[in-house]
């Protein structure tokens, strides 16, 4: 324990002053790390939404909506399974959590190759493997579908997890650092994004459906012309899309009548850009390999007539097919400025939401929350590491002072580790460290409590520093193994403010041990090697 290879020398110098590079970003303005060379590191501690302030909000997810058009997506299944195998019916749809279809001749023989079945029997036999976990009831004509509980509580999570990933891909778009983005209860999503002031932003991009698909138009009533009551069959109306100018100007919206019928879904978009077009704002699209195809036949087949991009039920654009569009990619023109164009694009790339989401909760932090937080941290912080290196002086003398340069260093080590890993620096992360400041001596303490015994014991010098460093060796890996265990398990399990704290204890038993073991006994050797004491002043 007393020999240092000259390789572990550097070793431990190259490790300090990685440490120390790595956590001097944080002490330089904005200015000067901009300044710094390309190889220098520029990373600084993210502070949470508790120290920076920030944008709250709590959205509860619609599953019903999603259940039901879940239902609604059964029903065309049913109808077609039907129309396919030319049976016929005299009523079809949902009811409440089911999809219900009435046969008609439910007693006649079906077609040939029905294996002498009847329309009925055909029908039960088709639909029961129509989707997995659904059951099949039979009353009279009439057969009834429902999903399973099970079935319709992996589907729940599934939007649940879905609608998670997409406000994450969304939120990720603001360029902001470490957002808080949790499930809360069955159908609820915490969101807290640091740094981002304005809550308003926040709801009008990550609240928004965002479902866009291709239809044709009606061409029967082109805009201008007057409009049946009731929707065509197979056609459904929707307004224009208008900005937020149009809207301030109260504008009147064009109603077109659209076809049902989805040509092209948004499912197939891969990339969406802001860009411009003959000096106006417009988005650009490019679809992946099967959108590509579907796009290109669709637009073959429909050359000059009016094709539908709608978005969340509203058409956003309705330009005439110029010519086929053969390489998957196109422009989506109308009125827009170019924050619109930049958010539709952000929406695009997202994906869309599969269910609607409402705000339940909205709230703004402010930085002088942060500030306070963060001034009473310092506080508490500084009290415990003038409180530790009083008491390590006092007990163990010059051994105290090398302890308390390794304090020093391990602090340093701490916030370059933060850095490095981009970690968020919570309230809890702070409590992290006050806490890491007491334990950090810990293992200090009972190294040189190990080595009195041993010069107690009437051992050389050299002999009480190799006997303290090995047998306390055990005892504090022991120690500080099953501390970093328990953390590790926070940070697996716990969330948010949790993982916070998990994160800073973590990486301080690490740096710790490494001071401890590490960088004090080295400044205790060479000193030692250097004075050739008879005694040891501890």
């Amino acid at each position: 324990m007393i020999h240092f290879a000259r390789w572990k020398i550097i070793l431990i110098f190259a490790l300090c002053a990685l440490g120390i590079a790595l956590a001097a970003p944080n002490v330089l303005t904005q200015d000067q790390r901009a300044a710094l060379p390309d190889w220098a590191p520029k990373s600084t501690m993210n502070l949470g939404l508790d120290l920076r302030g920030g944008s709250h909000l709590l959205l509860e997810v619609d599953i019903k909506t999603a259940f039901k058009e879940r239902i609604s997506n059964l029903v065309q299944a049913v109808r077609q399974e039907l129309r396919t195998n030319r049976i016929g019916y005299t009523r079809i749809g949902p009811r409440g959590d089911t999809a219900v279809v009435v046969i008609r001749d439910p007693d006649k023989k079906a077609r040939r190759g029905s294996g002498g079945q009847t329309n009925l029997e055909l029908a039960t036999r088709l639909l029961r493997p129509l989707e997995p976990g659904t059951l099949v009831e039979v009353s009279g004509a009439q057969i009834t579908i429902s999903y399973t509980v099970d079935e319709i509580r992996n589907r729940n999570n599934q939007v649940m997890q879905q609608s998670i990933e997409i406000v994450r891909r969304r939120v990720d778009e603001f360029g902001t650092t470490e957002p808080t983005i949790q499930r809360q209860g069955a159908d609820r999503i915490l969101v807290q994004v640091p740094g981002l002031a304005n809550p308003e932003r926040l709801i009008e991009i990550i609240g928004q459906t965002a479902k866009m698909t291709f239809h044709l138009l009606d061409e029967r009533f082109a805009p201008g012309m007057p409009l049946p009551t009731v929707a065509p069959a197979g056609s459904f109306f929707a307004k224009q899309r208008l900005s937020k100018e149009e809207k301030a100007q109260n504008a009147p919206a064009i109603t077109y009548v659209v076809k049902k019928r989805v040509m092209v879904s948004g499912e197939n978009l891969v990339d969406a850009q802001p860009t411009f077009e003959r000096g106006r704002p417009v988005v650009s699209f490019r679809f992946d390999t099967i959108g590509g195809k579907k796009f290109g036949r669709v637009t073959q087949a429909n050359v000059g007539k009016p094709f539908a991009i709608v978005l969340d039920n509203e058409v956003i654009s309705a330009p005439v097919i110029q010519e086929p569009i053969l390489g998957g990619s196109g422009i989506i023109s109308g009125s827009f400025t170019v924050p619109e164009t930049q958010d539709l694009a952000l929406l695009l790339r997202a994906g869309a939401l599969p269910a609607p989401m409402a705000v339940l909760e909205q709230r703004s932090v402010g930085p002088d929350l942060g500030a306070d937080s963060i001034a009473a941290g310092e506080i508490a912080c500084l009290i415990g590491f003038i409180a530790v290196l009083i008491f390590m002086v006092m007990s163990y003398g010059l051994f105290g002072i090398f302890a308390n340069i390794a304090l020093l260093l391990n602090m340093t080590l701490i916030v370059g580790g933060l850095s490095l890993l981009q970690a968020t620096l919570t309230l809890p992360g702070i409590a992290g460290i006050v806490l890491t400041i007491g334990m950090a001596v810990d293992a200090n303490v009972l190294i040189f409590e190990r080595i009195r015994e041993e010069v107690q014991s009437g051992r050389s010098p050299l002999s009480s520093i190799d006997a303290g460093y090995q047998r306390a060796l055990t005892t504090i890996i022991d120690a500080n193994l099953t501390t970093l265990i328990a953390a590790i398990i926070l940070f697996e399990f716990g969330s948010g403010p949790v993982k916070g704290f998990a994160v800073t204890l973590s990486i301080g038993l690490v740096t710790s041990m490494f001071t401890a073991i590490m960088v004090t006994r080295l400044m205790v050797v060479t000193w030692l090697r250097r004075r050739r004491l008879q005694t040891l002043p501890i």
